[in-house]
């Protein structure tokens, strides 16, 4: 067996291309470091297809006489241009399997959304969702948002035909998507207490701002037993058996063509789909303040990121089955996940990484823009004031989490350094003494002989 590679060894696609020696959360990799035609650069076939595909619409092409369409056409040409530069000439992630173009590819996206965002941000209320009618014709159109609330019995004798009708009704494809969706979250986070906090505490949103938005109206089984425990509780429960195999598998890899057997070449490929080597997250919150403001920083865009997938859609006027909004999540599984490597890598060594990483920082502006649009585009709904019961719930939840802060970071650590602080002293102290009564018995040693002489004298 080959030593195994340092992170930024020589194996195509390293994972933490020169991040230095090895942490103890990451798994020790065996690479034999080919380098075959997949891993190469093709900057230059890219660039030579690009140019063809340019000569070709400019030389071959008749120009339509429709200005609408030559618009949608130059806007599609130009992201493509850009996708094209990126995913060969931008500075590659802390990923790289299934290869680093595809994150290159979404880090790209990120740019291309994020000034979609600005764009619509830089607009009138009524221009932008006018706007919208140029993705899709069908939009542009205000909706009206479903309630899942109302009648909350899980069985109603009232209904002879289905008695559990309210249950079947509320089994719909959000179900799959619930869980699905917090399995690839407990994938990003890598902590189960991190990711029952956020499902928890997007489940009280919902209850805080249901007079907001109608469709976070839903019955108190369908919060905490279909959402809470089956779906969200499902999901992480298999997300946090598959970061056990990723942390305990294996990590060796061969090229495919130094592999004998049909049998492992196909294995090597399924493999590819898989990280080149795994790092176990200890987010250690109560370590540090840097650490807890941290994790409180991560819990809150997290949780702003997915109240933005219903605000957006509300002040948008995109039914929630539309593609864009499905697409948006796509793009969030994508980049959700780099960016906490970055995150956490930003966190955990902070000396050898000194910035934020770029995914990260894109998906923090990305959020913070999606909220921006919310604000401009229905202010009012933003403003309705909560219910006093609601208002008073997070204020108590506000002091509670500032106390333990203060206590845990301000007041337990001057405890602890006064406490330590007159140990230290009590010890000097001790030694002190000590050092005292020996040498009194030192002297009374040394002048014992010469009061024995003394006596002798006298008599």
């Amino acid at each position: 067996m080959r030593s195994p590679t340092k992170p930024n060894g020589g194996a195509p696609g390293a994972e933490r291309d020169g991040a230095g020696p090895r942490r103890s959360t990451e798994s020790e990799v065996y690479d034999d470091g080919t380098n075959t035609f997949f891993w190469r650069a093709h900057t230059l076939t890219v660039l030579f297809i690009l140019t063809c595909a340019l000569g070709y619409v400019t030389l071959l092409e008749e120009t339509p006489q429709d200005t609408a369409y030559n618009t949608k056409r130059g806007i599609v040409a130009s992201i493509l241009v850009f996708l094209c530069f990126g995913v060969t000439q931008a500075k590659d992630g802390p990923f790289s399997r299934p290869h680093p173009a595809y994150w290159r590819f979404w880090l790209c996206v990120s740019v291309v959304y994020e000034l979609f965002l600005i764009f619509i941000l830089f607009q009138t209320v009524q221009d932008g969702r006018q706007f919208m009618k140029y993705i899709d014709p069908h939009l542009g159109v205000p909706l009206p948002e479903r309630d899942y609330g109302g009648n909350c019995l899980i069985y109603d004798p009232g209904n002879g035909t289905d008695p559990f009708h309210n249950i079947w009704d509320k089994l719909d494809g959000f179900v799959p998507a619930h869980f699905f969706g917090w399995y690839l979250k407990t994938l990003m986070i890598r902590d189960w207490w991190m990711c029952m906090i956020i499902s928890v505490m997007f489940e009280f949103l919902e209850y805080s701002l249901e007079h907001q938005l109608p469709n976070f109206s839903e019955c108190w089984w369908d919060h905490w037993i279909m959402d809470v425990i089956l779906c969200n509780g499902l999901g992480i429960y298999c997300g946090m058996k598959t970061l056990s195999w990723l942390s305990l598998k294996t990590y060796k890899w061969q090229g495919l063509w130094n592999i004998p057997t049909y049998k492992g070449k196909m294995k090597r490929i399924v493999f590819q789909f898989t990280p080149y080597s795994w790092v176990k997250f200890e987010w250690k919150p109560a370590s540090s303040l840097r650490r807890w403001l941290a994790v409180c920083g991560i819990i809150f865009v997290f949780l702003l990121a997915e109240l933005n997938t219903f605000y957006l859609k509300f002040v948008l006027w995109m039914p929630p089955e539309h593609y864009l909004v499905l697409l948006r999540l796509v793009f969030f599984v994508n980049v959700g996940g780099v960016a906490m490597r970055e995150i956490y890598d930003f966190m955990d060594d902070p000396k050898f990484h000194k910035k934020l990483g770029q995914q990260a920082w894109l998906v923090a502006a990305i959020t913070a823009t999606e909220f921006l649009i919310v604000v401009k585009y229905d202010p009012y709904t933003l403003t309705l004031s909560l219910p006093f019961y609601i208002t008073q719930c997070w204020i108590l939840g506000i002091i509670l989490v500032l106390t333990w802060t203060a206590w845990r970071f301000f007041i337990r650590d001057i405890t602890l350094r006064y406490k330590e602080i007159r140990r230290q002293k009590q010890e000097h102290r001790h030694e002190k003494d000590k050092c005292l009564s020996n040498g009194d018995r030192h002297s009374a040693l040394l002048d014992e002989p010469n009061g024995s002489k003394l006596r002798e004298r006298k008599l």
